[in-house]
């Protein structure tokens, strides 16, 4: 039998800060509509990436899958097929899940996503925003729920996503890898440490991670309960007025992530 392979603590990765931010967010809150992260090579974005599904909140008899979506994949598999023989024969509809069904409850990860064809991100978006994913042809549908929260990652040098596409996502995040010596230093040493034992590794960093989960469960428990003044509306609309945001896309991701750093706080 495969095991899976163990996964970089979250709590363990050395800076990076805002990319840390911008995921807790997003899992406290996935209606934010994902998060883009653009960087170079070395930067941690696959690590954090992966490390995304180990901290969101426990769900009784649920585990958080982390769904890879291939440059490849078709729009069959990604959002799934129905059987229409079946429907014609049995009366019943036959739905072969895609991707979007396998990714509810955790993470769909999409690297080098600035490659990925047009219609994918745009169907991707849509569904990350509604939770909801609707499957029709020839007159037949079938819908059911795909809640997760959307990673995007790229690098910059590989091709730029459109920028209809680039503001579809709610949070992004610019990496760099300018790390001074210490860091450098203190990021090898616990990559080595993770390789040499992972399983020791990630006993050794439970505590904190549990830390986290707990963190971003709480948040999502307070979230309801966070009220946004008046005063701090309009300076959300003020800034992306100010920054000739074009429509309200940005008012509204604005506020929403505002309210789950409230909550997390």
């Amino acid at each position: 039998m495969q095991t899976a392979t163990p996964s970089f603590p979250f709590a363990a990765v050395e800076g990076q800060q805002e990319f840390k931010l911008a995921l807790l967010l997003a899992a406290i809150n996935p209606a934010i509509g994902g998060v883009l992260v653009s960087g170079p090579r070395g930067s941690a974005k696959s690590t954090l990436a992966r490390a995304l599904a180990d901290i969101l909140p426990e769900q009784a008899e649920q585990n958080h899958p982390f769904v890879t979506l291939p440059l490849g994949t078709s729009e069959e598999m990604l959002i799934g097929s129905l059987d229409l023989q079946q429907a014609l024969s049995e009366q019943q509809v036959q739905f072969k899940p895609g991707l979007l069904a396998k990714a509810h409850g955790g993470v769909l990860y999409v690297d080098e996503v600035n490659l990925l064809s047009d219609n994918l991100v745009d169907l991707l978006l849509d569904v990350a925003a509604s939770g909801t994913n609707v499957v029709e042809r020839n007159g037949v549908s079938h819908q059911h729920p795909a809640e997760f929260v959307l990673l995007g990652t790229m690098n910059p040098d590989e091709g730029e996503l459109r920028p209809q596409l680039q503001d579809r996502f709610g949070l992004c995040v610019d990496l760099h890898t300018g790390y001074s010596i210490a860091e450098r230093v203190a990021i090898v040493k616990l990559r080595e440490a993770f390789e040499a034992n992972p399983v020791a590794f990630i006993d050794k960093y439970a505590d904190e991670q549990q830390a986290v989960k707990e963190r971003v469960a709480k948040a999502r428990q307070l979230l309801p309960e966070v009220e946004c003044s008046d005063t701090l509306r309009v300076l959300i609309a003020q800034r992306c007025h100010d920054a000739n945001v074009d429509g309200l896309r940005g008012d509204i991701v604005w506020y929403r992530a505002a309210v789950a750093y409230c909550a997390m706080n």
